[in-house]
């Protein structure tokens, strides 16, 4: 009876190596797919630029995860509390601040609702040529019936304009309200 067990048993370690071995192998290329993705979404968001390089960020505000530097401004990955959780975009911003672009790239709100700022183009190209002053209700209409999205997405937006133009993370740029 053990017999019949280890057959089965080595087949698939043996199975679980071969696609470790392959795994392992296709991770530079994944890497490699990986980057050439981000670079080409951040010439899209961030026009007129053709090389980035990653700064650090010591600043205080959480919504920031990273920052890369290109000749006309910066693309700044920023993550923010949503309704459902949290909301992953890119933020192209030109060095006087002006919002060029953005990309939602992540988030986990509901269906129909917030979920709609992946792919809302009208609800995005609100936010192009703001400058750190994105408000819904103001100057942003919300999508209907996702507020807490809208804001989080303005909040976002808001953040990487501040950083560029090197305002303080604790300003109202970075409160809840917009």
């Amino acid at each position: 009876m053990k017999k019949d067990i280890l057959i089965p048993v080595l087949a698939i370690l043996a199975a679980a190596a071969v696609l470790f071995a392959v795994s392992a192998g296709l991770s530079p290329i994944r890497e490699e797919n990986t980057r050439r993705e981000l670079e080409e979404m951040m010439r899209t968001i961030l026009p007129g630029s053709s090389a980035f390089s990653q700064e650090p960020y010591s600043g205080t505000d959480e919504n920031i995860r990273a920052a890369y530097k290109a000749e006309n401004g910066y693309v700044v990955h920023v993550v923010t509390s949503g309704y459902a959780g949290d909301i992953s975009m890119l933020v192209g911003v030109y060095r006087d601040g002006t919002v060029a672009g953005l990309v939602v790239r992540e988030l986990r709100e509901t269906g129909g609702l917030g979920g709609r700022a992946l792919t809302d183009t009208e609800f995005l190209s609100q936010f192009l040529n703001t400058r750190g002053d994105a408000a819904v209700g103001d100057n942003v209409d919300a999508l209907t019936g996702a507020t807490v999205t809208s804001r989080a997405i303005a909040r976002g937006v808001n953040a990487a304009s501040a950083f560029v133009t090197g305002a303080d993370g604790a300003s109202s740029a970075t409160t809840w309200g917009g």
